[in-house]
């Protein structure tokens, strides 16, 4: 077969590589003909049984496996909807040109053969689905927040034949205890962690897909349970029929490069085909699909006209709380706004439509409404941008959610900028949001939740009857406070802002922390007894680390805090900065402190007081009390009731 032959059959089994442009780059550098790669379509079960048993393996310059839980999950959704999810290519082993030094995938335990052929593509792709469908092990990723974690996979089998769920959501990831708790581990939500409780919730495990043995040891415990002609076992045939078998019969073009190519031609297409790893992302998708509407280059669009509009600084002070907004999150605020417009549009019509910004109704985004809503959604952008400066979250690094802005933005762009300077909207708006944080209800993205805030935000504000879901679901619990003891929790955020918005004057210059506007001289958050004299003291970690005992100074007064007892810095200070007590004592109580404790080295009184001032501007925030004030375990915990 001719070079141009085989490129062009490469560029029609895989239109992700620019093969041509590879193998064209190659022959000029290749001293001798390279064979014609070969591509088959080949069973996905056969590929992943080769991955364990060592016969595929990964040439050593392969960088890591980096997928993370959503990925994961992402893909194996894709697989049980038969979506196309690219070629592999590969290189057979054995040739004279080629002594690479090569590894088995991850999670591939005591190999049986040697390799055969190396992945130069397809590395995430295939260990991804190794170790979440083949491996009886737990899968150790990363989740949403970086974290390393260690899973298990299971296909909801009712979401799964439910036409109206989004696939994604029928595929759930399990910690390797195969347990779901929350409140701390004091509540489980999903227990799976016996083969009963499987069959019983019909959660089927992800691992025995490819798995025919234990596959039917699990159906005949199924049916034990169930019966044969059960209501279940015709789900179950519904299920095996349209997910199951789809899986298993599922194909992936392979294109296999003879092991007599040159090293130099392997490397030359590796370094052509593969991008890292980085799958393509709904923003580009997005990018190529509008570019059939006269050339409209959506990155363009991005870089020069809806970036720079959302990181528009205010006059008045220097921020980069936008920073965090996303081309994906821009995408999915964007859709969110255009289905509830369409929604609200066909109310009065045929009373259909629906709020939704999930993965695939963003890639449904049509030009057409992108160009007309994007002004109105850009001005929803910048009236949130306010909303969060007059709430006192400044920066980047200071904001609880940037999720939260997703929902927020598409209200804004929905009411618009007359309506949202109505003191009554902005009030419903501002107790939303603290709810949201203080409540930590949006610890992980949740479209659902964007969409129903839309709805519930617009019916309070036009004065219809709305379950304002996110506020009445809101908790905060009285001990949650000694467990916020770093900035990685929204609630630690928030609860800092609130201290700002209480105008807090800074100890040492007295300037109002609001007012502490550049980013030059920026705030952050210190201990007010602190470390080194409460671990002089001997003093509890969970109580002198939490937020109680943390408020925002300049870095100049932590400088002159130093570590020593607060009787000592606060006379201190006064003598430095030519002050008064009175004066002192209104800076330090502005920042709802007890400046009499706090003088007297009293860190007792003092953190019981502060515990329940903060409680205090929790209950103003969100309009709702804590109730947990006087409990029990509260009472345990601070030693004391907080009321």
């Amino acid at each position: 077969m001719k070079p141009t032959s085989w490129s062009r059959t490469i560029r029609n089994k895989l239109n992700t590589y620019d093969c041509r442009q590879a193998f064209l780059s190659v022959s000029k550098d290749a001293h001798k003909a390279i064979a014609a790669p070969k591509s088959y379509d080949t069973l996905l079960d056969e590929l992943l049984g080769n991955v364990g048993k060592g016969k595929l393996q990964l040439p050593e310059f392969q960088r890591d496996w980096t997928w993370d839980d959503v990925r994961i999950r992402n893909i194996i959704a894709s697989l049980s909807k038969a979506y196309p999810m690219g070629a592999i290519m590969c290189l057979d082993c054995g040739g004279d040109e080629i002594r690479f030094r090569y590894r088995t995938f991850e999670g591939v335990k005591d190999p049986v053969s040697g390799a055969e052929s190396l992945v130069l593509d397809g590395q995430q792709r295939l260990t991804s689905l190794y170790c979440s469908l083949f491996s009886k092990e737990p899968v150790k990723t990363k989740n949403e927040r970086r974290q390393r974690v260690k899973r298990f996979y299971y296909l909801d089998i009712r979401k799964c034949l439910n036409p109206e769920e989004d696939r994604l959501a029928a595929i759930v990831s399990v910690p390797e205890t195969r347990q779901i708790t929350e409140n701390f581990g004091r509540k489980t939500t999903l227990d799976l962690s016996s083969r009963e409780l499987e069959i019983e919730r019909l959660y089927f495990p992800a691992n025995l897909v490819f798995d025919n043995k234990e596959r039917s040891k699990w159906y005949k415990q199924f049916l034990k349970r169930y019966g044969i002609e059960s209501e279940e076992d015709k789900l179950w045939d519904a299920f095996e029929s349209n997910v199951l078998d789809t899986m298993t019969s599922y194909k992936i073009p392979v294109i296999t490069l003879d092991k007599t190519t040159p090293r130099g031609a392997v490397c030359k297409v590796f370094e052509n085909v593969n991008t890292g790893g980085v799958s393509l992302t709904v923003f580009e998708l997005m990018t190529a699909t509008f570019a059939t509407h006269d050339g409209f280059n959506l990155r363009d669009n991005w870089e020069k006209v809806v970036r720079p509009s959302i990181l528009a600084e205010d006059r008045d002070i220097r921020t980069d709380v936008m920073e965090g907004v996303d081309e994906t999150m821009f995408l999915t605020a964007m859709t969110l706004y255009t289905t509830y417009l369409t929604k609200r549009g066909r109310e009065s019509i045929d009373g259909q439509g629906r709020t939704s910004c999930k993965k695939r109704d963003v890639l449904a985004l049509r030009y057409e409404d992108y160009v007309a809503n994007l002004d109105a959604l850009l001005d929803g952008f910048d009236m949130a941008r306010n909303l969060l400066i007059e709430e006192c979250i400044f920066r980047m690094r200071d904001l609880p959610y940037t999720t939260q802005l997703i929902p927020l933005a598409a209200t804004c762009a929905y009411i618009g900028r007359k309506m949202f300077n109505r003191q009554p909207v902005k009030a419903i708006l501002r107790r939303w949001l603290w709810c949201g944080i203080l409540g930590e209800m949006y610890g992980s993205a949740s479209e659902t939740r964007y969409a129903n805030d839309i709805e519930d935000l617009v019916a309070e504000i036009e004065g219809r009857e709305s379950p304002m879901r996110t506020v009445n679901a809101a908790y905060f619990q009285s001990t949650r406070l000694l467990g916020l003891q770093t900035r990685n929790s929204a609630a630690y955020k928030g609860l800092m802002a609130l201290v700002f918005r209480e105008n807090c004057l800074d100890f040492v210059d007295g300037a109002t922390m609001t007012k502490v506007k550049s980013m030059e001289t920026p705030p952050d958050i210190h201990h007010i007894f602190p470390r080194k004299y409460c671990e002089s003291k001997g003093l509890d970690e969970t109580k002198w680390n939490s937020i109680v005992n943390k408020t925002p100074l300049i870095a100049r007064t932590n400088r002159e805090i130093g570590g020593v007892a607060p009787s000592k810095y606060l006379p201190k200070i006064m003598k430095d900065e030519q002050i008064d007590g009175a004066e002192l004592r209104k800076r330090v109580e502005s920042h709802l402190i007890d400046y009499d404790a706090l003088s007297a080295d009293d860190f007792d009184t003092f953190f019981l007081d502060r515990a329940k001032r903060l409680l205090d501007t929790i209950e103003k925030a969100t309009g709702k009390e804590v109730p947990d004030r006087a409990s029990d375990e509260t009472v345990a915990a601070f030693g004391s009731a907080l009321c």
